[in-house]
């Protein structure tokens, strides 16, 4: 019953703003910001699908920071841009500024594993992922699959497109790219999602309602999300199924674990956890961290990864001078796998460890993810009172959010021109790629939480990335519409539709 008068009391106030939004309209006084009781909460949910622009609007009028005090939450929230507030909270205060109960109640999908801890519990976890992903096996096991998906997995179904003058939703190709090799990492497990048929991820479509429903979770009361799980209606009916989907998915990897391979694939976090290796710091029952670490790491090598390599290929797309810098930087500075062989026709592969010679490359990359971070927004709630840099005070019922897609279009962080995809401003004058703080760069999070798979997620993007651009050209097609979801992750809601065609050499 307490249920039935929450969703009552929640449609009530849903009617009572429609009708405010629409007596502003009709006398043409629509200024959303100015609107009695709802403060600046109209201007973000009209046309909600310009969200995160909108955001980033009223956060530049708003010197980087705004705090919102809503009769609708028993929560202040505070949402910044500002990297002198994210340094301060992250870095400088990093335990007062835990991801608290807020975050595992709205993120439950990854359970009690790294991307969801705090405190001791995280720093035991995060030493364990450190071993895992700084060991020598691992870099080799990346140096030997990667290549191996390119060319079994993307150039097969490229070359089909190709002779079949086909449209290619490259976002769904680079999905499965990172999907196969952040699988395998994790379990040992090849699913082989890149082939001509390209085979439903039933996975891959289970996080995504999962990171809708999340992304909604924080913008609608919480007794009104939980009313729809309960009914198993909207969203809610979505991420439960997705999560008996993900779950179904997990029990699978599990039974495939008796299968024989090779030494090599042996490396992988399930393997490791269920041999009771030391380098992922086992502990008794510790099945439930277990899954939901597996979990997290396809998750974040699938999704984050396919993401800012979408984002990065329509913005090239759209810059021919950057894609002419690429190629000819490729060609001076990578070796052609197999270069003596004397096959022409077939498309050019280059040597895995040369990756890092490509600069400019990597400064499009940075330039992408400043522009379109993979992961829009992170949220922190404070232990305790406290006034950050920008002069707001927050206490424990303040909800945090830290918006990167606003940071990177702040002008006083980035200068005038921080609308513009300039790969060059990532360049030192001597050729180097320039260092920007993390607090300001916020595509890979900060320390001490940083992403432990940045600089591999950067070879695996640049390995990707210099195959196509040297050997294909790219249309994209006006329809659909390029447009960020409204999710967890920075994915394009339409996926991103093109034309290839086979560049002359």
């Amino acid at each position: 019953m307490p249920l039935l008068v929450a969703y009552l009391q929640c449609m009530i106030l849903v009617f009572i703003f429609f009708l405010v939004i629409n007596f502003y309209r009709k006398r043409n006084k629509l200024v959303l910001r100015h609107l009695p009781i709802f403060g600046i909460l109209p201007e973000v949910l009209f046309d909600f699908h310009l969200f995160h622009d909108k955001l980033s609007k009223i956060l530049r009028t708003r010197k980087g920071t705004i705090l919102i005090n809503y009769w609708l939450s028993p929560y202040n929230i505070l949402i910044t841009s500002d990297p002198a507030n994210v340094h301060y909270m992250l870095t400088t205060n990093f335990s007062r500024y835990p991801k608290g109960s807020e975050w595992r109640k709205r993120f439950d999908v990854f359970g009690r594993g790294l991307f969801n801890s705090d405190f001791e519990e995280w720093t035991l976890q995060r030493k364990a992922a450190r071993g895992f992903f700084t060991h020598t096996k691992f870099h080799q096991l990346t140096a030997k699959i990667v290549p191996e998906i390119i060319e079994k997995g993307v150039i097969p179904v490229l070359e089909y497109a190709c002779k079949n003058n086909l449209q290619v939703d490259l976002q769904d190709l680079l999905k499965r790219y990172a999907f196969d090799y952040a699988t395998i990492i994790a379990t040992g497990c090849n699913p082989k999602s890149l082939s001509i048929g390209m085979p439903e991820i039933p996975f891959s479509k289970a996080f995504a309602d999962a990171g809708e429903a999340i992304f909604f979770r924080h913008f609608v009361p919480e007794t009104l999300w939980k009313l729809q799980r309960w009914l198993r209606i909207g969203k809610e009916r979505k991420y439960r199924d997705g999560w008996r989907v993900i779950n179904e998915f997990y029990q699978n990897l599990l039974v495939k674990q008796d299968e024989p391979r090779k030494d090599e694939e042996s490396f992988n976090v399930l393997n490791l956890y269920l041999n009771r290796n030391a380098i992922v710091l086992p502990r008794d029952n510790d099945e439930e961290i277990m899954r939901d670490n597996v979990i997290s790491i396809i998750f974040a090598g699938e999704d984050t990864t396919s993401t800012a390599l979408t984002w990065f290929f329509w913005l090239v797309s759209q810059n021919p001078k950057a894609i002419s810098k690429i190629r000819e930087e490729i060609k001076l500075n990578a070796t052609p796998k197999d270069a003596n062989k004397g096959d022409e026709d077939r498309p050019r592969l280059f040597n895995f460890d040369e990756l890092s010679n490509l600069v400019y490359l990597h400064a499009a990359l940075c330039e992408s993810l400043r522009l379109f971070p993979s992961i829009p927004y992170e949220t922190r709630t404070p232990t305790q009172q406290d006034q950050l840099p920008s002069g707001h005070r927050v206490n424990e019922k303040t909800f945090v959010i830290i918006c990167a897609y606003a940071m990177g279009r702040m002008e006083t962080v980035w200068g005038e021109d921080c609308y513009e995809f300039k790969p060059e401003r990532w360049i030192t004058d001597d050729g180097g790629i320039k260092h920007e703080p993390s607090h300001k760069f916020f595509a890979f999070s900060t320390r001490p939480r940083m992403c432990l798979g940045k600089e591999i997620a950067f070879v695996i993007m640049k390995a990707i990335a210099a195959a196509i651009i040297y050997n294909y050209d790219i249309q994209v097609l006006e329809n659909p519409p390029v447009i960020p979801s409204l999710s967890i992750s920075l994915r394009m809601k339409h996926g991103l539709m093109v034309k290839i065609n086979r560049k002359s050499y």
